[in-house]
């Protein structure tokens, strides 16, 4: 079996690649516009998402090749969601990845049409995938735009965070922000894995449960680092959910109660991997490098 390192390193190989033929080169017109997708899609991101996606699929079975294409959809998606959380009528930062963000180098214009763009092309991604069959396109496709959209999806969860600002939630409302904005689309790529992997109802149950706890560790863990991460080390700036008033863990329990929650949420998501008859190692590393991170 890989390490981790090198599964993460394939992950990635594997989806760049995918990206880099679904998004037109920097020199096919209108070159700004693709110019922009691209600054914002090879900054150096993760690849979490993805290589959530690829854990959960290779556990049930599923080849790099039938994943690749559904990994690139939802790197996408979440990318334009940075593009768009970065603007100035939303979060206002000027660092996304340790660079410019989009609307800096670009304009607003350009990094709103970029966002777009990326999101329509996430879909046509998953549709035109002929290594999967039509019907697990369909699945894939509806999964998505349900964990990218409304009433439960991202965009959904933005607007109770924008909604929230300034106010003072019960712990209940964080969580629903949170599951919409960030847990929606890391369940969305682990079910997505497993589908394509041919899992069963009970195995995806299994898998979704374990997905929703992982959302809610990479939340808790991001608003930890926000509160104690320098910007360099973040790659965006620090400390802007308290400047911004946002509805968070830490202010709402302090550091030392959301950092016991992490490492609840932590043996949650391993206490579902528990049902699941197959090597789920890989997810279970995962796990424990989102509760880990330092960036």
């Amino acid at each position: 079996m890989i390490s981790l390192d090198e599964f993460l390193g394939k992950v990635r190989r594997e989806t760049d690649a995918a990206l880099d033929l679904i998004i037109p080169q920097s020199d096919a017109e209108p070159r700004r516009l693709h110019e922009a997708m691209r600054w914002s899609v090879f900054a150096g991101g993760k690849r979490l998402r993805p290589a959530i996606l690829f854990a959960a699929g290779m556990t049930f079975g599923a080849s790099e090749s039938e994943l690749a294409s559904t990994a690139a959809a939802i790197e996408m998606v979440h990318t334009y969601s940075l593009i768009h959380d970065d603007l100035p009528a939303m979060d206002d930062d000027d660092l996304r990845r340790g660079k410019a963000a989009c609307h800096k180098q670009f304009g607003e214009a350009t990094a709103i049409l970029a966002g777009d763009c990326l999101q329509t092309l996430a879909f046509k991604a998953i549709s035109a995938d002929e290594s999967l069959a039509s019907d697990t396109r369909l699945r894939l496709i509806s999964l998505l735009a349900d964990a990218a959209g409304t009433p439960a999806g991202m965009v959904s969860g933005q607007q109770l965070d924008l909604d929230a600002e300034g106010k003072t939630l019960s712990i209940e409302d964080i969580e629903t922000i949170h599951r919409q904005k960030t847990g929606a689309l890391i369940s969305a790529a682990a079910v997505s894995g497993a589908i394509i992997g041919g899992a069963s109802d009970t195995e995806l149950a299994s898998i979704k449960q374990f997905a929703e706890k992982l959302g809610l560790l990479f939340q808790v863990t991001d608003d930890i680092l926000d509160v104690t991460e320098e910007t360099a080390t973040l790659g965006k700036t620090a400390g802007k959910d308290a400047a911004d008033e946002k509805a968070t863990y830490p202010s709402h329990y302090g550091i030392e109660r959301a950092k016991d929650l992490s490492r609840i949420l932590r043996d949650d998501a391993s206490s579902a991997l528990s049902g699941i008859g197959k090597d789920t190692t890989t997810l279970s590393l995962l796990a424990d490098l989102i509760g880990a991170r330092t960036a």
